[in-house]
């Protein structure tokens, strides 16, 4: 199975399809984590390919595009991949439990 299911894909947006909503109130859809680091995913639009733009936890906290294919390769002494939470909900931007979310969003 891929990180994302035609289910969960059919509920993306397509990407810059939500330019028009304010930040704090875009829907994150999927969250995507690797389970040997910190860095985490919020994917909040799709190309339907490859690229997604959302909300990134890593070294930062930031809005960005990011490659499934390029997040996707294993890492790590162990060569463990990213994995999609398969419980996570669809949640607010503003609703997701960030360090600094006013900073990031503003």
């Amino acid at each position: 199975m891929g990180l994302l299911t035609d289910d969960l894909i059919s509920k993306i947006p397509k990407l810059y399809q939500t330019e028009g909503t304010p930040i704090r109130e875009k829907l994150a859809v999927a969250k995507l984590f690797h389970p040997a680091s910190n860095w985490t995913w919020y994917i909040i639009e799709y190309d339907g390919e490859d690229t997604c733009w959302g909300l990134v936890e890593g070294y930062e906290v930031e809005f960005g595009y990011f490659s499934l294919s390029e997040i996707n390769q294993p890492l790590g002494p162990y060569q463990l991949a990213v994995e999609r939470d398969k419980w996570f909900q669809p949640t607010e931007v503003q609703d997701l439990p960030l360090y600094d979310i006013e900073r990031v969003a503003a």
